[in-house]
């Protein structure tokens, strides 16, 4: 037990830091990059997690296609992996609920954690779309420590047809953005020599239907 509560605390201080040092821009949308979000053991731990990644099919740019393959840090997956629980437990925090809330200028009243495990491999696409209506905060950090992961960062556009960037992938570094009909994201294809390993966070309302990728199903979130 003392083992958990030391890795809980060295979460939420590591990512409460990262929070107050987030770079940001308004180029195209309000969108913060976030460094050293957890610390450097527990990065190593989601690298090597055993789960997936699930033959993929890429024909079509949403990962909706694969729904059946995909993971996430579900109920299963915490009582099975340390490091899903401590995340999980990390991001359900009231203290670090609040501190998103204050950061990002959100009311999460009522929302629900959902993280997802995402490994992508060479031949991935994403079309451009936006994370809007049952969605209310997103997060994507990135893990993969391959020599070309530099390159894998996601793509961000002006609108439905205009390309700007691909922004910079590093380890244990995150991109947030709070979706709107303006935030327009995907992943232009490129050469994956790897796999591309993220997490990728939202906080949700209770209209989401698919509660098996909750982290907390029946628990709303709450602030400090």
């Amino acid at each position: 037990m003392e083992d958990i509560v030391t890795a809980l605390i060295d979460l939420e201080t590591t990512f409460l830091k990262c929070l107050g040092t987030a770079g940001y821009t308004d180029d195209p949308y309000d969108l913060w990059e976030l460094n050293d979000v957890f610390p450097t053991e527990v990065v190593d731990e989601l690298l090597t997690l055993k789960i997936g990644p699930g033959e993929m099919d890429y024909r079509i740019g949403r990962r909706e296609i694969n729904n059946d393959k995909r993971n996430y840090f579900d109920v299963g997956r915490q009582a099975e992996f340390p490091v899903c629980r401590n995340v999980a437990a990390l991001l359900q925090a009231p203290e670090t609920v609040s501190a998103i809330e204050k950061k990002f200028n959100l009311d999460l009243t009522g929302t629900f954690l959902r993280i997802e495990l995402t490994q992508d491999t060479d031949g991935f696409w994403l079309e451009p779309h936006t994370d809007i209506g049952v969605k209310k905060f997103t997060m994507q950090i990135y893990l993969s420590r391959d020599a070309e992961a530099g390159t894998w960062g996601s793509s961000i556009y002006k609108d439905s047809q205009t390309f700007v960037r691909n922004v910079p992938f590093r380890s244990n570094t995150a991109n947030v953005f709070v979706p709107s009909p303006h935030t327009w994201h995907g992943f232009e294809p490129r050469p994956i020599n790897g796999i591309r390993k993220s997490l990728i966070v939202n906080y949700v309302t209770d209209k989401w239907r698919a509660r098996h990728e909750l982290a907390f199903p029946e628990t709303p979130v709450r602030t400090a």
